[in-house]
């Protein structure tokens, strides 16, 4: 079963912030893809497999739709773009909830934020590693990616003895554009 290929495609909703060379983050406003030997289909549908769960036309339908779009994601916005299909391919919200747990187990999404009370999730499958800078005023996520930062941990890991599987990074604060100073309108009073 050879389905090797690419899932993602680059229309992000999201900011991808290009930043200065200087910081040492990738100058490339696009994450590259990681080839992956299976699809995301392929790889749930094996996941629920080994917990003996059943493949449902409902769950394909979640998933197909999660990796139509690469883009960050509550369960409420993909339970929105479901109940706008035209073609009759529809889930129910509990079987869109239902299903986000079982992907963030199987490994093929994860969840990033928690803005507002709310998960959002983004691709973990056939994505590279990268990280998050989250807007606390506006929401705004800009993901980066910095081989400085994995290569640090990768060496506190060593350092420790400590097999490293992974990381996540989500840096809290102000984005470049909440943090303008307001622009103000002149009086006419001020012109004088």
């Amino acid at each position: 079963m050879e389905n090797k290929g690419t899932f993602f495609t680059a229309k992000f909703r999201f900011r991808l912030k290009e930043v200065p060379q200087e910081i040492g983050l990738t100058e490339s406003t696009q994450l590259s893809p990681v080839d992956v030997s299976i699809s995301p289909v392929e790889k749930f549908r094996e996941f629920l497999a080994t917990k003996q769960m059943r493949w449902t036309r409902e769950r394909e339908t979640v998933v197909n739709e999660i990796f139509t779009h690469h883009e960050h994601f509550d369960a409420e916005q993909l339970n929105d773009r479901l109940n706008r299909r035209r073609d009759g391919n529809r889930a129910s919200r509990s079987t869109v909830y239902r299903t986000l747990e079982l992907l963030e187990e199987a490994g093929i999404i994860r969840v990033v934020a928690r803005a507002e009370g709310r998960e959002v999730f983004e691709h973990d499958y056939g994505y590279p590693n990268h990280d998050h800078l989250i807007c606390e005023k506006c929401g705004d996520l800009i993901e980066f990616r910095n081989d400085s930062i994995s290569d640090f941990l990768e060496q506190v890991a060593a350092e420790n003895g400590f097999r490293k599987s992974g990381h996540r990074l989500e840096v809290y604060g102000v984005c470049a554009t909440c943090n303008r100073p307001p622009q103000r309108r002149h009086r006419k009073l001020d012109m004088l």
